[in-house]
């Protein structure tokens, strides 16, 4: 048996795509038999321009064949970005050909990465399974201008339909994603296997209670990707100067709205906000251990009600308190899963300051929650699932 695995980002890249399919090809590996190769292709580290990683274009562990591709220079910008895909895809059509595969599996945030592995799986007539890890339609209806949106729509739309009609299984990352899949595609199979805890958060985890009310300025962390997706630029400046002398922000990432940020900050004057480029995930555990409070923050578009934010869940295994701006399905399950958090409505600093009242200045183990969502038990079930859809196909 012989499986693609085809991932825009994969370790040691700084990403939700990238811990995801790492900890999912190693699962595979643990459940097939030994005569089974993995192919996974992706691209040198590059998730962020200020973050940089070393890791070897190709790299052969017997059973796991990775090829990382170098993409050329590109920032955040749109067209940026699709130049980047399209010397990717044109680079994965390249080694697969005269290639055959059982099964390819794809995981997109964007449809492009999903719609390549369709496109492969079809013309090999391989067993096809995707996973989506967003909306991408409702996405960029939200954050393009409307004439694009006009244009690009019908082309989205397509992809989309050629997704969801060559998969086997499509996996939801968000259960909030579910009601626009079955009402367009109610014929696919669907399963849903969420984002989870990986290992390095578990195992740092403290059974200690801190309490940090004590302290006259309490710091607030946030540590992500600073992009309109985010919104940063809309809720920090404001925040950070209604709680001057009480709170002190601490920001690590990077991303296609920071020079927005800074301009913001330095247009209000903030003084207790410090920016950070991003950091590999042993020091980023430090920075989590030392805040008082996790900070997470969506801006207020209608896609972004469904997205269930991976950040969620190692933020929630630290046992921090939190205060998360997030509106829709990612608020219900703040709410109903996360214990000692609230939630604001995004880009709404008042709001924010009165739920900020509501939080217990406690860190406190969440057990339930880590057995729960732990990355290696979700994605030993969706390995298995991986492997059911073969042998379903099969027979």
């Amino acid at each position: 048996m012989k499986i693609l695995v085809l991932s825009f980002y994969y370790s040691p890249d700084l990403s939700a795509g990238s811990f995801r399919t790492t900890a999912l090809v190693q699962a595979l590996l643990s459940k097939l038999p030994n005569d089974t190769t993995i192919d996974v292709i992706t691209t040198l580290p590059n998730r962020y321009s200020g973050f940089s990683s070393d890791a070897p274009s190709i790299e052969d562990n017997g059973r796991v064949n990775i090829r990382r591709i170098k993409l050329p220079t590109h920032k955040s910008g749109m067209f940026d970005q699709s130049k980047a895909f399209i010397w990717f895809a044109l680079q994965v059509l390249r080694y697969v050909y005269g290639r055959q595969y059982s099964l390819v599996y794809a995981t997109s945030s964007r449809l492009m990465t999903a719609f390549l592995g369709a496109v492969i799986a079809r013309q090999k007539k391989s067993v096809f399974y995707v996973d989506i890890r967003d909306i991408f339609i409702d996405t960029v209806g939200d954050i393009l201008p409307r004439t694009l949106v006009v244009i690009l729509r019908p082309f989205l739309s397509f992809m989309e339909k050629f997704v969801v009609s060559s998969a086997h299984t499509v996996n939801l990352v968000s259960a909030g994603f579910k009601q626009y899949f079955l009402s367009r595609y109610p014929n696919a199979k669907y399963v849903f296997f969420t984002n989870g805890i990986d290992s390095e958060f578990i195992d740092s985890i403290s059974e200690e209670v801190v309490t940090s009310n004590l302290k006259a300025e309490l710091s607030v962390l946030y540590a992500g990707n600073i992009g309109e997706g985010q919104g940063l630029h809309l809720i920090i400046p404001a925040l950070a100067k209604r709680f001057e002398g009480r709170l002190k922000f601490k920001i690590i990432g990077d991303g296609g709205r920071i020079q927005q940020l800074k301009e913001a900050l330095q247009l209000m004057n903030c003084q207790n906000v410090e920016l950070l480029a991003p950091v590999k995930r042993e020091a980023l555990i430090d920075h989590y251990k030392n805040a008082d409070i996790l900070f997470l923050h969506l801006n207020d578009y209608e896609a972004f009600h469904k997205v269930l934010p991976s950040k969620l869940f190692e933020y929630a295994a630290m046992g921090k308190p939190m205060w998360a701006g997030v509106a829709g399905y990612p608020a219900e399950f703040v709410k109903n899963e996360i214990e000692n958090a609230v939630v604001f409505q995004p880009c709404n600093d008042a709001d924010a300051e009165e739920a900020f009242s509501h939080l217990s200045m406690k860190t406190l183990p969440r057990n339930d929650f880590v057995e729960k969502f732990a990355r290696s038990n979700i994605m030993s079930r969706m390995a298995d699932d991986i492997i059911l859809a073969q042998v379903e196909k099969k027979s």
